[in-house]
């Protein structure tokens, strides 16, 4: 619903209280210290008492005997929930299962194991060697016990299935280990020690197959005399787990699985293995077990007991495995075959968790375009391609989603965490899926003549543009975190997923996008940034070109140009042949402005036609709207710009003059240096010094005492309760936004369900003084001649605790017609605004075509107490209903009709609309005009390099590919 970023800036507070430089030295310490993290072996009995190693627990009482871990560790999770304990007997199962903290504790788990694979021990680097500090046994039946525990609680195990088949390669319970990984992380421990094996480690990670094992024996027969004792061991440890990883599939050992389980599900299971043969081709295989995949994913929740639940899991990641092996064995030789292997694995897919079982019926008749048929259109081809990107991200957001909280978390003391997901995506169908999409996007392009042109990217086909422009600079290439990073609008950057305060920059490229109606993708669409989305494989391979000074473009077909600056062509170097492309720059209409109005207004005052006189868009447009649909829209009133104004004719602490006077001096100033040639980072650095110390002196500065007496009787007057007894939201709302050239689109502050009086009256001053914020300051001063002329005014009014909230564009954005909607939605409150990956829908009359589901694993409630919760969701469901999709086109169709009408705008123009839904009512809490920039869609260049295809061509499905 609303801007997050005071909400953004409570996380960072958070993360920054996390003693991360003495957690790095406890982890250097660990690694050299013969225990490790390990303090003593102890007796742990079970009447809860501890006893010394030689002290065993009477066998009238029993016990496990085991290692205990150092105070420091035992400090780091009581006070910051980090958990570096490799120890699963220590645990209690709801403890470790920790389902208020997203089951921080269990993936926690799941990482330590991945760094000790991945780190020669990790900070069990020498205490992995401490005798008695695990019993292997012990590890196991702990292990048991608790998925007993786990799946007799069908509340645990909904929505959970890929976390739970996740858990059960890492956590002990009947003889089974994670080779996928076991064999990565030793192939990555030789290939880092001899170079000469690099290429063979990279095909083992990116492209393994069986066949790795002949190359592997080869590599060693040949450069055997040169290898020494400890690298030998290393590569027959390696080969031993390559051969135990590609052991056939023993049928006799999943039918022993499958006979655990009660009727009617053993029959079914044991009658879909039946056609299974080790004589079969690998496609052969796939098409036989994939059932059985499926089989368990549809009747997970309905299997009897805790019992069957476990052993139709392991079923599961056996076949997984299997299945996983022969698609790297199955290798299309024509377009038939590969668009059935690519339909196939985006349903085994489904059936392991990937992508939810709703997402794939709606994509599934997509995906089968080819069945019975010969031939199919260029147009055709995109679609399914489109379709088949979209499996594959979907897939590898479903691992972020679980995962990428305790990765961010970890990464902060531990790089090496960053490698976690894509080892989990790695070890997972998405990774040929991902390749197999990858050569069907390149013979499409090359049939219909989309051709992206990007710099040492493997894969270019995985990219697609999503708005269009042109920039030139530096690229960075941000391979871990975006905390701290100082963005500057002369760079192109490419990180996973954009920061929600993201400053200027010349340029985008996201592996996440987050969804397309997020402020930060309005901003650049409004801008004409060029954007693009990319694969973490193409994001790794530009990482060498990071610092590298670059051309990036992006026309309206969405192909994509990256290129070296040698590489530009002088059509390309005139675009930047002055020092800063002209701009089509606007002035703030000043002339409207009514600053003798500083009075509180109620909504019911207020209409569209106020907005830039009386206050900003948002409450003229709102109080419209309060007009038009009074049952949709909230209570509340205005705090107009002349209320603000009024206040800067106040003295300035500290300084001989009035706010407003160090204001315009400022601007004088900056029009000095301008004259004087300074340079503009010269000017520009003055400028922000220089209101900084105006923010910080409007945040302190004392309110007027009649304009409190007015805050008071207003609050009774809209909310029939005084100040202090009904949270509310304190919305920035400036003259500078939504002008018809531009979007301010979360540019300024929002308070979040702010209650009591005290904190009402401090946000009130932040908000005021959040205009003169480094980010706002530099995006409009990209678009505004007059920046200095900036007012805020402010919306209050009551936040409704919606069930989910979002975004709805009236106009197709990157696909459909212009008078199709575009819809992102999350759960929960603020929802799509913020970048979040979002459940985004391309809308039309009678058609709704889900463009991506949600992946965003946490959503925001509003106590009454005021402030915010954070809960937690899962993705079996998909957010909005068909119920909800008519009440948006009801009332879309609506405000199409009557905003023109009863505001007397021109404007005839798509809309921005941010709304929710409260048990199924619409509540509307925004309407802004959608701004594209005209410049970056008519560019020549842009024009000159979209190429023009033929969509109605049709190619032959027994084409060779």
């Amino acid at each position: 619903m609303l801007a997050l970023a005071c909400l953004i800036s409570a996380s960072a507070v958070t993360a920054q209280e996390l003693p991360v430089e003495q957690i790095k030295s406890q982890i250097k310490a660990y690694k050299k210290d013969v225990r490790g993290p390990y303090h003593r072996i102890k007796w742990f009995c079970d009447d809860g008492t501890i006893r010394e190693a030689k002290d065993p627990c009477p066998n009238e009482i029993g016990g496990i005997q085991h290692a205990s871990l150092k105070s420091d560790v035992e400090k780091l999770g009581k006070k910051h929930h980090i958990f570096f304990g490799n120890l699963l007997v220590q645990n209690e199962n709801e403890a470790f299962w920790d389902e208020k903290n997203n089951h921080s504790r269990l993936k926690q788990y799941q990482l330590v194991k991945f760094l000790q694979s991945n780190d020669d021990g990790w900070i069990y680097r020498r205490g992995q060697f401490y005798r008695g500090a695990m019993q292997s046994e012990d590890e196991q039946a702990w292990g048991l016990d608790f998925y007993k525990w786990l799946l007799k609680n069908n509340k645990h195990t909904q929505g959970q299935f890929f976390l739970l088949k996740q858990s059960l390669n890492d956590i002990p319970h009947s003889g089974d280990s994670n080779l996928a990984q076991k064999m990565r992380s030793e192939s990555k421990v030789l290939g880092n020690e001899i170079s000469s094996f690099m290429n063979l480690r990279i095909k083992i990670h990116g492209n393994p197959e069986k066949s790795d094992i002949a190359s592997v024996e080869s590599y060693v027969s040949k450069h055997n005399s040169g290898l020494s004792s400890g690298q030998k061991k290393a590569f027959n440890s390696l080969l031993s787990t390559m051969k135990e990883y590609y052991k056939p599939l023993d049928i006799k050992d999943i039918q022993g699985l499958s006979n655990q389980l009660f009727n009617p599900h053993k029959t079914k299971i044991n009658e879909l293995l039946t056609g299974y043969n080790d004589g079969l081709s690998s496609k052969e295989k796939i098409e036989v077990l994939g059932p059985v995949l499926m089989y368990i994913r549809q009747h997970f929740e309905a299997l009897n007991s805790e019992n069957d639940k476990l052993a139709a899991l392991d079923i599961s990641n056996k076949i997984e495995k299997s299945v996983f092996q022969n698609s790297q064995e199955w290798a299309p030789s024509d377009l038939y075959d590969m668009l059935q292997k690519i339909d196939y694995l985006s349903y085994v897919a489904a059936a392991t968790g990937l992508i939810e079982l709703w997402e794939y019926d709606r994509i599934k008749s997509t995906l089968g375009l080819y069945k019975h048929k010969k031939q199919l259109t260029i147009a055709e081809l995109n679609k399914v391609l489109s379709t088949a990107r979209s499996v594959v991200e979907w897939s590898a957001g479903m691992v972020k989603a679980n995962y990428s909280d305790i990765v961010e978390t970890y990464s902060q003391f531990e790089p090496l965490a960053y490698g976690f997901i894509d080892d989990k995506i790695r070890s997972s169908i998405a990774l040929d899926l991902g390749n197999s999409v990858g050569i069907l996007g390149k013979y499409i392009s090359g049939k219909s003549s989309i051709k992206n042109e990007v710099i040492g990217v493997s894969k270019p086909a995985t990219i697609r543009g999503l708005n269009p422009g042109y920039a030139f600079g530096e690229l960075v290439v941000i391979e871990g975190s975006i905390e701290n990073i100082n963005f500057s609008k002369d760079k192109i950057y490419v990180f996973n997923r954009p920061p929600s305060g993201l400053k200027p920059v010349a340029g985008i490229m996201t592996v996440s996008e987050g969804n397309l109606v997020s402020h930060v993708q309005l901003l650049a669409r409004n801008l004409g940034v060029p954007n693009a989305a990319l694969s973490q494989e193409n994001l790794d391979d530009l990482a060498k070109y990071n610092g590298k000074k670059v051309f990036y473009a992006v026309s309206t077909k969405g192909n994509v140009i990256l290129k070296t600056e040698g590489q530009m062509s002088s059509e390309e170097k005139v675009l930047f042949s002055k020092v800063e492309r002209s701009t089509n720059k606007i002035t703030v209409p000043v002339d409207r402005i009514q600053l003798d109005q500083t009075d509180i207004l109620n909504m019911r005052e207020v209409d569209a036609s106020d907005s830039g006189k009386l206050c900003g868009p948002k409450a003229a447009n709102l109080s419209q709207l309060k007009s038009m649909f009074p049952d949709h829209v909230v209570e509340g009133f205005v705090i107009p710009f002349g209320i603000f104004r009024k206040h800067l004719d106040n003295q300035m602490s500290g300084q001989n003059m009035t706010y407003w006077e160090f204001l315009t001096q400022t601007y004088a100033q900056c029009e000095a240096m301008k004259k004087a040639n300074k340079t503009e980072n010269e000017i520009e650095a003055y400028q922000f010094k220089r209101l900084s110390t105006l923010r910080t002196a409007i945040i302190n500065m004392d309110l007027n005492p009649d304009f409190i007496a007015q805050l008071r009787k207003n609050f009774k007057d809209a909310f029939n309760k005084p100040i202090g007894q009904v949270p509310v939201f304190l919305r920035s709302d400036t003259n500078m936004e939504d002008l018809k050239e531009f979007t301010g689109a979360g540019l300024n502050l929002t308070l979040f369900n702010v209650l009591a009086e005290q904190k009402i009256i401090e946000g009130i001053k932040k908000v005021w003084a959040s205009p003169y914020m480094e980010r706002s300051l530099k995006w409009r001063q990209k678009y505004l001649l007059n920046p200095e002329y900036v007012f805020p005014s402010i919306l209050v009014i009551p936040g409704v605790n919606v069930d989910y909230s979002g975004v709805v564009v009236t106009t197709g954005i990157n696909a459909g017609g212009k008078d199709d909607l575009t819809i992102a939605f999350s759960r929960g409150v603020g929802g799509a605004v913020d970048g979040q990956s979002a459940e985004t829908r391309m809308v039309s009359k009678h058609n709704n075509l889900l463009l991506s589901p949600s992946r965003e694993p946490s959503f925001l409630t509003l106590p009454k107490t005021g402030g915010t919760n954070r809960e937690y969701t899962t993705f079996e469901d998909p957010i909005l209903s068909e119920k909800n999709m008519q009440s948006i086109r009801d009332m879309v169709e609506q405000v199409r009709k009557k905003m023109p009408k009863q505001t007397g705008s021109d404007y005839k123009g798509p809309y921005d609309m941010e709304m929710g839904f409260e048990n199924d009512k619409l509540w509307l809490f925004q309407i802004r005009p959608f701004v594209e920039n005209k410049k970056a869609s008519s560019s020549e260049y842009l024009k000159s390099i979209t190429p023009k295809i033929n969509y109605n061509q049709n190619i032959d499905l027994n084409s060779k590919i």
